[in-house]
């Protein structure tokens, strides 16, 4: 399906209204950096978005880059059943070791759903956002769906309410979503040409009839975009999802990334395939790989523009709970939630919330000079970093306890998030896993420095060696300012001849990290 005409884009542009504008800020920044705009904005992070729109991202942590260090999120697995096959999905139940969507370990109903938004809300004050997302797809369960969100917004009136969804049934439902109070939506698309979406989905159910290949391929596209216009119109805001597959559709991602920018979509996600033998998928058990650290990358740059990329995602559980790479799911068994005395108290929540962000503000404030200090030179140098932290925009993990890092790029146009790596962790016990060692070091070995609160002896020369420096100076200090304030120097030490700036190369991920990662 190509892209609408330049007549049909305007039209559709002219209806979309405001929504389309908020392109123009990516997850809640405004600063430009490079391609799109990636830095701070307003010392609250809000930009130009309109004071309606801010209000639904500025403490969604899968819409805000900014807001996923400091909120929490839950997913409640009541949709059991799909309307669509995909090859890189296998429903698993109970598969608790694994981090992927379609992954429950209880499937609940909407009365149990209800009750642990309550326990989890009261015991995680800066959880803001409930969404459905599976195991299967929610709108092929209507009934569960709607029924658990309208008990959800009974109970827990201030939690934002998310739908993750393949399109298929989205037109059908629109109206309900609306008068729901279901503000974000997620569609999963990942192609807009049905001979490639032929080669991922090998059936779709619709309308009581099973449809397969090309024919399959073009009614599951032509539902999804015109879902993604509904949703634009209604003021919905709308993110797309797409799987990275290299050799199927990882060029073509880029003509999806216009056909959905076109259509009022707020936010492109783009992820990496998750492929193991192990999973059960076809894509797993046909050894199609995912994509490099280095071709995500590319393909995001390539993607951003006045529509921006979510970079931050973890490709969650269908029962997640916690931060974004945190894993708080087994404090809140069905089990344990039974016996728990739950008070959800909405005032104290708020005032909760309110210092997260008084606190952020404070911090954004102070931060924004020291942003800038780069600005005035005219080096073309880019790097990455990684970081080690635990959340709220600190440097605060000590490195042999990380199970990921979040690798950010930095250039005299100011400090730019590209993603995590996830990793398996070096201290366990009290006790160093040396053979983790080297895998870390190798899904890091692409960034110029590696900011941590502590690091031994070992690690630190091994970092050393492979050429990635090894920094603790900032330890539990901003990540923005203290990665800005090193890359100053490190160009003043460039410029005077200390050292000689070299490019990294791509570095390469430990496929055990990809199936365990929380």
């Amino acid at each position: 399906m190509d892209a609408p005409t330049q007549q049909e884009a305007s039209s559709i542009g002219n209806e979309i209204g405001e929504i389309t504008q908020l392109n123009a800020v990516q997850m809640g920044c405004g600063r430009s950096s490079g391609g799109g705009t990636t830095g701070r904005g307003s010392p609250a992070g809000r930009g130009d978005i309109p004071a309606e729109t801010w209000e639904k991202v500025k403490n969604h942590p899968c819409y805000s880059e900014q807001a996923h260090h400091h909120y929490a999120r839950m997913h409640v697995g009541v949709a059991p059943a799909c309307n669509i096959q995909c090859n890189y999905c296998n429903r698993k139940y109970d598969c608790t070791n694994e981090s992927r969507p379609g992954v429950v370990s209880e499937r609940l109903t909407p009365e149990q759903a209800a009750r642990k938004v309550m326990a989890v809300a009261s015991t995680i004050p800066q959880m803001t956002v409930v969404g459905i997302a599976g195991p299967g797809d929610p709108l092929a369960n209507p009934e569960k769906t709607f029924k658990t969100f309208e008990l959800i917004h009974e109970v827990a009136p201030d939690l934002k309410l998310c739908l993750s969804t393949n399109g298929l049934a989205l037109p059908d439902h629109i109206d309900t979503i609306k008068k729901i109070n279901v503000d974000h939506v997620t569609i999963t698309i990942n192609m807009v040409d049905p001979e490639i979406g032929a080669k991922i989905y090998p059936w779709i159910f619709y309308k009581h009839k099973r449809y397969t290949g090309i024919q399959a391929a073009k009614i599951l596209n032509d539902r999804q975009l015109q879902g993604v216009e509904m949703l634009a119109k209604l003021g919905i805001l709308c993110k797309i999802n797409s799987v990275m597959i290299p050799g199927i559709n990882d060029q073509h991602l880029i003509e999806v990334n216009k056909a959905v920018k076109w259509r009022g979509a707020f936010l492109h996600n783009i992820v990496p395939l998750i492929s193991s033998p192990e999973h059960g998928t076809v894509f797993g058990l046909r050894g199609q790989r995912g994509p490099t650290p280095g071709e995500l990358k590319a393909l995001q740059d390539s993607c951003e523009g006045e529509m921006h990329m979510m970079r931050h995602c973890r490709q969650c559980r269908a029962d997640a709970v916690g931060l974004l790479g945190e894993d708080r799911r087994a404090e809140f068994t069905t089990e344990k939630i039974m016996q728990m005395d739950v008070k959800y108290d909405v005032e104290s929540r708020k005032i909760y919330q309110s210092n997260i962000e008084e606190e952020r503000s404070a911090k954004t404030i102070a931060e924004r000079a020291d942003l800038t200090k780069c600005a005035d030179s005219d080096s073309d140098i880019k790097v990455l970093v990684a970081v080690a932290t635990k959340g709220s925009g600190l440097i605060n993990e000590h490195f042999g306890h990380a199970k990921e890092f979040q690798v950010y790029e930095l250039s005299t146009g100011g400090v730019k998030f590209v993603g995590h790596r996830p990793v398996d962790v070096y201290c366990q016990g009290g006790y160093a896993e040396e053979r983790n060692l080297g895998t870390i070091i190798r899904s890091i070995n692409d960034c110029h420095a590696v900011f941590i609160a502590k690091i031994g002896g070992c690690p630190k020369a091994e970092l050393i060696g492979a050429g990635v420096e090894p920094v603790d100076l900032y330890a539990y200090e901003p990540i923005d300012k203290s990665t800005s304030d090193w890359f100053e120097a490190y160009l003043d030490r460039v410029n005077s001849g200390a050292i000689k700036h070299i490019e990294h190369g791509d570095p390469a991920i430990c496929r055990s990290t990809l199936i365990s990662a929380a």
